[in-house]
């Protein structure tokens, strides 16, 4: 199992890094293409070590939020805060050129309840977690209600990653109450992308999920293999301060405990037992919803996933004023 024992300079490096490493340049609709993703990606991470590289603010922000968070770790804090669940409204916002694009109210309602499953480990496949990680899978026990839908009808073909979605100004929808309600951008984003999230500490007006519309909820236009609402799941997850189970970095830190090291992303439906190159050799946690496995085979939060998301509730949080 991997040490997270926090260290601020190992932050630090990582922050540094941004400006240090070759520059990641996120994509712009100009240049996206709108194929079927052929594995998964999510562009959560490179789109905050490009804002980190820009603002330096920002990286000092994740920087404290992260020093809270683990302090919050090792508190043993009380992990229910409202009425015995933390409960947040989703407004979804659909931009559409397409009759496609404009998906109906029962996919968008399919993912909401892909959300309460996988967050409630009440999802059907929840008992499929191998015996090895039985006694770390958890049920994070937060509920989400949909809030209301708003529809734009659009030129563009595809967003890209920079954010104009969620710019009235630059043809999108700008976030509705983005302090205490999640916003979930529907959209063609392109490029192979199927979501990205917002990581906590950054600006309330740009704060939420990015979804693409072929790859949100059950039915409608959700295309296989990621077709079973799992994309909300792994984005929300970035949302609530999760990292990606390998670390963006060969044998990197989630900041969790009871994960394995992972030597990079897993993709399509490892066969289990999947062995880490890693130091120990851990069998890796191929079916946790932080990998990039197929919707098929991601089916499980960890505990001290679970520890970690609802650390940013807390009193002093990034998204305390959600559980008031």
């Amino acid at each position: 199992m991997k040490k997270t024992i926090f260290m601020l300079g190992i932050v630090s490096a990582i922050l540094a890094g941004c400006e240090s490493d070759e520059k990641i340049e996120t994509q712009s609709e100009e240049n996206m293409t709108t194929d079927i993703a052929a594995r998964r990606s999510c562009a959560s991470d490179e789109v905050l070590k490009e804002q980190m590289a820009k603002d330096p603010e920002l990286a000092r922000k994740i920087s404290d939020i992260e020093i809270f968070t683990q302090r919050k770790l090792n508190e043993n804090f009380e992990s229910r805060l409202v009425n015995g669940v933390i409960e947040i409204p989703v407004v979804v916002n659909v931009l559409y050129k397409t009759a496609a694009e404009n998906i109906s109210q029962a996919q968008i309602q399919s993912q909401i309840d892909v959300l309460n499953k996988d967050f409630n480990a009440t999802n059907s496949d929840y008992n499929n977690v191998p015996v090895l990680f039985s006694n770390v899978k958890a049920n994070v026990g937060i509920r989400f209600v949909l809030d209301q839908v708003v529809r734009k009808s659009t030129k563009k073909t595809s967003w890209g990653t920079r954010d104009a979605m969620k710019k009235s100004a630059q043809g999108g929808l700008s976030p509705v109450s983005p302090t205490t309600k999640l916003n979930l951008w529907v959209c063609t984003i392109g490029g192979g992308i199927l979501g990205y999230a917002q990581f906590p500490g950054g600006s309330s007006a740009t704060d939420g999920v990015v979804i693409d519309s072929k790859y949100l909820g059950t039915t409608g236009t959700a295309t296989y293999p990621y077709n079973l609402g799992r994309t909300a799941t792994h984005e929300v997850g970035h949302w609530m301060n999760l990292r990606h189970i390998w670390g963006d970095a060969t044998c990197g830190t989630d900041y969790c405990n009871d994960t394995p090291s992972h030597n990079t992303a897993n993709y399509g439906a490892p066969v289990y037992p999947h062995y880490s190159t890693c130091s120990g050799a851990p069998v890796e946690m191929t079916m946790n919803y932080m990998d990039y496995v197929d919707d098929r085979a991601m089916f499980m939060f960890s505990t001290d996933q679970k520890s970690r998301m609802l650390a940013i509730f807390q009193a002093g949080g990034p998204r305390y004023s959600f559980a008031q």
